[in-house]
């Protein structure tokens, strides 16, 4: 699209740290204005909030919402309301309710809404789902372990209700293993440790299984120091399959088939044009449900306060 006009939502480290280097890299995004009570870009119109900014640039063609989650639903439905197309960044919501009528609301104004679950477009996440589909699975083990003082400094919300806690990070794996994975799996345990001055958790431990009775496990974990880990490892009937750092890295029976530089935000924007352009939207809340899930059946063991 030669006239694909981006209007931001939300000026946070999420959006310095990707957004904008990927809509650089896309010759037909024009990045329009943002909207933020709180922060500017240099050289970009700013506004304090989005009505504002659609009241003076009509000529937006959609809107990307990157505000903290308890904030989306109500500027998701302004901008459609107003015939704007919109990218929710992950999670789309706070509830799934609130993304189920944002589907409906979209469907009614005849625009396209997309929940933008980034880490399906690590590099080694397509590849991975195509060799799993042919494949029986045994067992799954999932490894998300992230220090919250270097991703979210400062960012209080995470702990509050709809900030998720450590299921910000956790979702992520979640929204690759929902992708990849040949059948859907459903909770049978959770394990959430909640800081005693927090309303979130700080950490995780969850057991799926799918109808073959295939193991799943996944351990989330905020208080990581040191190096980083996003690991999904996968047992199956042909082998194993390991996608690592995130889905940058793939490897299959010990052959490496995808290790590359992470790049998932300009494959995000790129799908998202594509649907604008086709008339579609494409919103799967299977990750969201998981979460849902895990709070809702989980056991919570309080745990010591968290300070950043």
């Amino acid at each position: 699209m030669s006239d694909f006009k981006l209007g931001l939502v939300g000026v946070g480290k999420i959006v310095r740290d990707q957004h904008l280097p990927a809509i650089a890299t896309i010759p037909h995004c024009q990045l329009v204005a943002t909207a933020d009570p709180h922060a500017t870009f240099p050289d970009v119109p700013a506004y304090q909030d989005l009505s504002a900014m659609l009241d003076a640039h009509p000529e937006i063609t959609a809107v990307a919402i990157c505000t903290p989650t308890h904030l989306r639903y109500s500027q998701a439905r302004l901008a459609l309301l107003r015939g704007k197309h919109v990218l929710l960044e992950k999670p789309p919501g706070a509830t799934l309710s609130e993304v189920e009528s944002l589907i409906s609301l979209a469907a009614e104004q005849g625009v396209s809404l997309f929940a933008a679950w980034h880490s399906r477009f690590a590099p080694g996440v397509a590849q991975a789902k195509q060799w799993l589909a042919a494949c029986q699975v045994q067992r799954v083990e999932i490894e998300w372990k992230e220090d919250v003082r270097v991703w979210h400094p400062g960012q209080a919300w995470i702990w509050q209700p709809g900030g998720m806690g450590v299921f910000d990070p956790g979702i992520n794996a979640l929204s690759i293993v929902t992708s990849i994975l040949p059948q859907a799996f459903f909770l049978r345990q959770a394990q959430l440790w909640v800081p005693t001055n927090c309303q979130t958790p700080i950490a995780a431990e969850l057991s799926f299984t799918d109808p073959n009775g295939a193991e799943i496990e996944a351990v989330f974990d905020f208080r990581q120091t040191g190096p980083q880990t996003w690991d999904i490892h996968v047992d199956t009937d042909k082998g194993r399959l390991s996608l690592t750092l995130g889905g940058r890295r793939l490897m299959i029976n010990d052959e490496l088939k995808v290790d590359e530089e992470e790049r998932e935000y300009a494959g995000l924007y790129n799908h998202f044009i594509e649907l604008v352009a086709s008339g579609r939207s494409d919103v799967d809340v299977a990750p969201l449900r998981q979460v849902a899930d895990a709070f809702l059946y989980g056991h919570r063991e309080a745990t010591d306060a968290f300070v950043e």
